[in-house]
């Protein structure tokens, strides 16, 4: 251990740039097991460690490495396992600069932070191969049953913990697929689905039953499914695109992000996609232009590249320090061919063009981030055949889409949670995820999902206790 100070960062190396351009597959491959150990002993085995401080499911980071680097695989596996129903998932999609490595020790010595999240990757992925990952096994059967309204991240985890503890599990989700924006949001170039898919076959093998094709409102609902359960979980995370409120928003070429690459995703599992077919949502040969400075704008940059788009520009109302995205990701995109135009916001989406307004950033905003305003007389047209607006994502209207006007949301249509308990204002139902805390992280959600998981399994216990006096 302590090798920071001799042995340099190295992730593992990235395909070069035009040869990763040309497909989905994932950019960077494993490290070799004896590069794994060298990286994971460059830990500096602080007494506060503030990777696991900023890790919102408070992995064992240090000790995990510490294992890694001892050449004890299968015992980093178990303790990373431990605490993360997708630690491999995690060590992929995690904005690890922003959270765990982003606070290493060793990042602010200037030595670079320990690898982290490739190290996570290199851990389960071994697991995987080495059949370490066990299956799924229930407890001791309950005679309870629950029901989990979205097979997200939060979902899945519940789902998982709940069916350990020895509850029937059911799934509902509107997708053919479980996984939510694992499956159907996140390119395969981050997130390859092979990866996803023996997740939730694990899931199904222990007994998790996935009610898939299933939308709350259509086939049943939230009063049948309360009537068919002991409890329910909502998770169905937020999928509502955000608008942008310019002239010629409503054009045939101006795409929501998640439509964008549901229908990329769904090509990559070889179904037919009728509007990729006919060309509305598929950039070759095209002029792009995404609008948004997020990781799902980031994502939409790198599909149009990778489907042959004529050019990709992604114009962003701030400038490059300010942006929320993940600055590697960024790089990623501009090693692969994309542009950024920074400080620009559309002003009209025109056939064939973008016409924006150059923006200077002002007074800070409530958040403390400087404000982007307008700068007089500056504005450039960008050519465009496909716009894609990535501004993020709103909660549906859940109460009405599902006949239930009694569920308590907030102004902005978050499901309203009690803090301590996860419950809502409907007794015996429970929300966890996106839905609670709006658009936000992967690892939020399993930490989520888990939170919501022990909640729920005190509140079955005690209702299953007050029916036996009852009865």
């Amino acid at each position: 251990m302590l090798q920071f100070v001799g042995k340099a960062q190295a992730y593992p190396p990235k395909r070069l740039a035009e040869d990763r351009a040309r497909d989905f597959q994932e950019i960077a491959n494993l490290y070799a097991p004896a590069a794994a150990e060298d990286q994971a002993g460059r830990c500096s085995q602080c007494g506060v460690p503030y990777c696991t401080v900023h890790c919102p499911l408070h992995n064992h980071i240090p000790d995990w490495l510490r294992l890694t680097a001892e050449g004890r695989l299968r015992e980093a596996y178990e303790l990373s396992n431990s605490t993360s129903t997708m630690p491999e998932i995690c060590g992929r999609i995690c904005p690890q600069d922003r959270l765990c490595e982003g606070n290493c020790v060793i990042e602010f010595s200037g030595h670079g932070a320990v690898t982290i999240g490739s190290v996570e990757k290199f851990i389960t992925d071994t697991a995987w191969e080495e059949g370490w990952v066990e299956p799924l096994v229930p407890g001791p059967a309950r005679g309870q049953s629950v029901g989990v309204i979205g097979a997200g991240p939060a979902g899945l985890t519940a789902a998982e913990y709940l069916r350990v503890q020895g509850y029937d599990v059911h799934v509902y989700d509107r997708h053919d697929r479980a996984g939510g924006l694992l499956t159907y949001g996140i390119p395969g170039f981050k997130l390859e689905k092979p990866v996803v898919m023996r997740r939730v076959e694990r899931l199904k093998a222990g007994g998790i039953v996935f009610h898939e094709g299933f939308e709350v409102g259509r086939d049943a609902t939230l009063a049948d499914l309360r009537a068919r359960h002991d409890a329910l979980l909502v998770a169905t995370g937020v999928y509502k695109a955000r608008a942008i409120e310019v002239p010629g928003g409503d054009a045939r070429h101006v795409v929501a992000a998640l439509d964008y690459l549901t229908a990329s995703n769904r090509k990559s599992f070889g179904d037919t996609v009728a509007a990729f077919e006919d060309g509305s949502l598929d950039a070759a040969g095209k002029n792009v232009v995404v609008i948004g400075g997020g990781d799902t704008a980031m994502d939409c940059v790198r599909t149009a590249i990778r489907q042959g788009a004529k050019s990709v520009k992604c114009l962003y109302r701030r400038d490059r320090a300010n942006m929320p995205g993940s600055q590697r990701e960024v790089a990623n995109a501009e090693e692969e061919g994309a542009e950024f135009v920074w400080l620009a916001a559309p002003a009209a989406f025109e056939d064939g063009g973008v016409r924006a307004n150059r923006m200077r950033l002002g007074a800070p905003d409530a958040s403390g981030r400087r404000a982007p305003e307008v700068d007089p007389g500056a504005g450039e047209t960008f050519a465009a055949d496909l716009i894609v607006k990535a501004l993020g994502f709103d909660a549906e209207d859940l109460p009405t889409l599902w006949g239930s006007a009694e569920l308590g949301v907030s102004r902005w249509g978050t499901v309203l949670v009690d803090g301590k308990t996860l419950m809502t204002s409907l007794d015996g139902v429970f929300a966890a995820g996106d839905i609670v805390r709006g658009a936000s992280l992967v690892v939020w959600a399993i930490r989520d999902g888990r939170d919501v998981a022990t909640s729920m399994h005190k509140y079955l216990r005690a209702k299953a206790k007050a029916e036996k006096v009852a009865a």
